[in-house]
This record gives structure tokens, sequence and C-alpha cells, in this order.
């Protein structure tokens, strides 16, 4: 198993770099397409396997007597390496139409192979110093991926998001010296490291809530949120896709890894930095939300939607309570989900229809219905309509921070999960009616069938049934997280 792990890490970014030097797929763009969809396979294949190797560890590295580059394969990790490769495998295959005749897509799919490499590592990650390095690694790599298009707007927007990233991981890199001084290590345990004698815990827990925050900024919390909205409706739509869906949850990993296997949830609960972030996730919650509510740019929209719904999952994580704990890794994979199925719907739309603004979508349901019957799934998803995964999620969120013993955030956080909810019914629905009902004063002959083709459609249709999937599947990875959530909490 030990191979495994480490072939998985690095296999896709071997692949992607070989495909691209192969002088026979060099201007054979239908063999690139069908090598890379076909390492992405088998990638799944592996970290799937690896779910069976709870435990297996290696050392990629010694750099000092105490400091190593160290992987290992739990439960956590496993969550999100297959939720990463699955999303990865949809995004890959879409790509295939959406940019079948770009110029640039063969760099594109280099790169978009390397970034997985960099985030199978993170989950694999056994200490705090490694996941730098591959999160490093993964912000670096997926800046050409938002700068694509190589147009003024999309290299400005490529070089905020490099710079929120690297402010971001360099409060980790802080972490990192801090963290070996006050714990001893930084080698991630379940339930976290003992502090050591003698150190200041006012000092520990300054430098934890800098390296949440620094972490933070990869998930869009407030007041780090800025580079989402400006890098995702800039980038192409399957880039769009993995970074609302994805690589923001590298930053949620993070936090995980720093609470709950690092300084402990015993060692922030109750203390200032609880409260700060409860605070945050909630302002980032609202804010979210009423902006995505407020933008008439279809990408964009989705943008700030991303911004409000991973700090749902950050709400979670910070009430340090079992059950919003369990409804914080079900939105990560049901928010994952979801978010790649509407940023790929976006993506079909605007490819077929050339157009990028809500106001212009009238009739697009009659144009494209498979689309946006796609879309209006993942849309009731993202609401909470049961039996969704995002419904479950929500639930375990709610009813978590009402019996969680929080005090006033039992009250307030539920009551601005549903506010934001309902904004959510309003601005992504607003499509789906005005699509499939644009009036009696719509000229209906103008219509004419814009579907894309069955390589756009199928991730489409296959993510729309996951939104249902995750909700009626919940129960096994609850099942799964039980034995974690003892040990951590």
């Amino acid at each position: 198993m030990t191979a495994l792990m480490i072939l998985a890490v690095f296999f896709p970014a071997i692949a992607g770099v070989a495909v691209w030097c192969m002088p026979a797929a060099r201007g054979d763009r239908a063999l690139r397409a069908k090598l890379n969809c076909g390492a992405l396979a088998l990638e799944l294949v592996m970290v799937i396997a690896l779910c069976f190797g709870k435990g297996t560890e290696a050392t990629l590295l010694s750099l000092t007597p105490t400091l190593s580059l160290f992987m290992r394969v739990d439960a956590i990790g496993s969550v999100f390496a297959v939720l990463m490769s699955v999303m990865w495998l949809m995004s890959g295959v879409f790509a295939l139409e959406y940019l079948g005749h770009d110029e640039h897509e063969a760099s594109y799919q280099a790169f978009f192979m390397t970034v997985l490499s960099a985030l199978i590592g993170q989950c694999y990650a056994g200490s705090m110093a490694t996941l730098y390095v591959f999160y490093e690694l993964m912000t670096l790599l997926s800046v050409p991926m938002v700068v694509h298009e190589r147009t003024p707007q999309a290299v400005a927007a490529g070089i905020k998001y490099l710079i929120y990233s690297i402010f971001g991981a360099m409060l980790g890199l802080l972490g990192i010296f801090f963290f070996q001084h006050y714990l001893g290590t930084v080698t991630f345990t379940a339930g976290g490291v003992a502090t050591a004698a003698g150190a200041s815990q006012t000092g520990l827990l300054v430098i934890t809530f800098l390296v949440i925050l620094g972490f933070g900024t990869k998930a869009g919390m407030f007041p780090m949120h800025g580079w989402l909205p400006t890098a995702h409706p800039v980038a192409p739509a399957p880039a769009s896709a993995v970074l609302s869906g994805v690589i923001t949850k590298a930053g949620v990993l993070a936090v995980i890894r720093v609470i709950f296997y690092l300084v402990g949830a015993d060692t922030i609960r109750g203390t200032w930095v609880q409260t700060t972030f409860l605070v945050l996730a909630l302002i980032t919650v609202f804010m979210g939300s009423m902006l995505a509510y407020r933008e008439p740019l279809l990408k964009k929209r989705l943008a700030y939607s991303t911004v409000s719904q991973v700090s749902y999952v950050l709400f979670g994580l910070f009430c340090l309570v079992p059950a919003t704990f369990n409804g914080a890794i079900l939105h990560i994979v049901a928010h994952s989900t979801i978010k790649d199925a509407l940023f790929l719907c976006a993506g079909a739309i605007i490819h077929q229809t050339h157009k990028t603004y809500v106001r212009d979508l009238r009739g697009v349901g009659k144009q494209m219905p498979i689309t946006i019957w796609c879309w209006t799934i993942a849309s009731l998803g993202l609401i909470g309509i049961p039996p969704t995964g995002g419904f479950v999620s929500k639930w375990q969120l709610a009813t978590g921070a009402i019996s969680g013993n929080l005090g006033a955030f039992g009250i307030v956080g539920p009551i601005i999960l549903i506010i934001s909810a309902l904004l959510t019914a309003a601005y992504l629905l607003q499509i789906t009616i005005n699509g499939f009902f644009p009036g009696s004063d719509f000229d209906y002959a103008s219509l004419e069938n814009k579907e894309p083709g069955k390589r756009m459609t199928i991730p489409m249709i296959a993510l729309a049934a996951g939104v249902i999937l995750c909700g009626v599947f919940a129960q096994p990875l609850m099942d799964v997280l039980a034995p974690v959530i003892e040990v951590i909490l």
C-alpha cells in the first residue's frame, strides 16, 4: 500500500507531463484527451483502493532530524482524495468538448493534471510541513488555469489569486515554526498534540488564529475572500468548477488538520479564537448570499455563492460539535458535487449561447432542457431541498448548532443559514423559471436547439444524479466518520 500511496500522489502529474511531451499526442487532440481521461480514471481507482489502506505511511524526504515530508492515509484524507478525483474526472471529461478548439488546450490539460497531484498530496499529508509543500504547489500550478484565456482581465485575476494565496500560505508557514516550538512536533495526530511544557497558551492561540485565517483564504472566508469572485468568472468553466468545488476545499482540509489534528479542539473551545471564527463564518455566509443575489453576471453569481456555501462548512467545523462536524463533511461532499454541476451547466450555457448575464437567459430552458434540468436539480441541492445532499448536510449543521451548547450562536447560526437558503433559492431558481417560462411576450419562433454534445452533457447528468445520491446515501459516510469524530472531539 505504501507504493500505491506514493504512486497515487505523483501519477497525475507524471501522466499529464508525459502526455504533453509525447510526440504522438502533441498534434492529436483526440489521443491526448483519451490518455488524460484514462489517467484520471486510473487515479480514481487508486485512491478508492487506498481507502482500504488506513494507516499506510511513508517518509518521502527527511530534511532535518525534526522536519520531514511525511505521508499517511487516514479516513479524512481518503474522503477528500476520492471526492477530488471524482470531480477532476467529471471536469476533465467536460473539458474535452468545451476546450475542443482552444489553442492552449494542451497546456491547460498538463497543468490540470499536475494540480490534482498537489491536491492528493495534501490529502495524504501526515504533517504540517508536508501539507504546506503540496499546498504551495497547488497554488502555483493552478494559476495557469486562472489565466488560461490570456486576457488582461484573466492575468489581473491570476495575480490577485496568487497574492491572496501566497499571503495565506505564508501564515501557514509561520505556523510550522511556532507549532514546532509550542507543540514539539508538526506531525498530525488525531485529537491534537499536547502542548509542550512551558509553552505560552496565549501565544499558541494567536498563532492558531493566524494559521486558520491564512488557510481560510483559500476557502474564501471573509475578509480574505476577494480573490474568489475575481478568479472564477475569467477562468474556463471546467477550471471554475474545480476552483469552486475542489480547490476551496483544500483550505478547508488544512483548517481541519490544524484544529483537529494539531492543536486539538479543546485548545480553542470557548476561547476568543472560536468566537471570532464563528462570527467571521456567519458574516461570510450572509454576505456571500447577498452579493450572489445582487450579481447579474452568471459565473460571478456562482462565485459569490461559493463564498457563502464554503463558510457553511467552516461554521460547522468551528462549532466543535460532533453533529456539526458531520454536517461539515457532508456539506463538503454535497457542495463539491453541486457547485461542479452548476459551473459546468453555466459553462455549457455560455459555450452554446455566448450569453454571460442572467438577464439574457430567458427561454434558455427551451433551447437547452437537459442542461437547465441539471441546473435545477443542483440548485435544489444548494438550497437544501430533500432528498438532496444539501438538505442532509444543512440539517446536521442546524440541529447540531442548536443542541451544541453554543449560546447565541446556537440560535443566530441556524437563522442565518435559513436566510442564506432563501437567498440561494432566489438567485438560482430565477434562471430555471425564466429559462422554462420566458413569458407570453417571448419570441418562441426564434428558439433553436442549443444542447451541447455528450462529452459536456454526461458529466452534468452524472453530477446532477450525484446531488441526490449524496442525500440518499449520507449515512454510510457518517458511519465512516463516527470513529474519527469519537477521537478528535
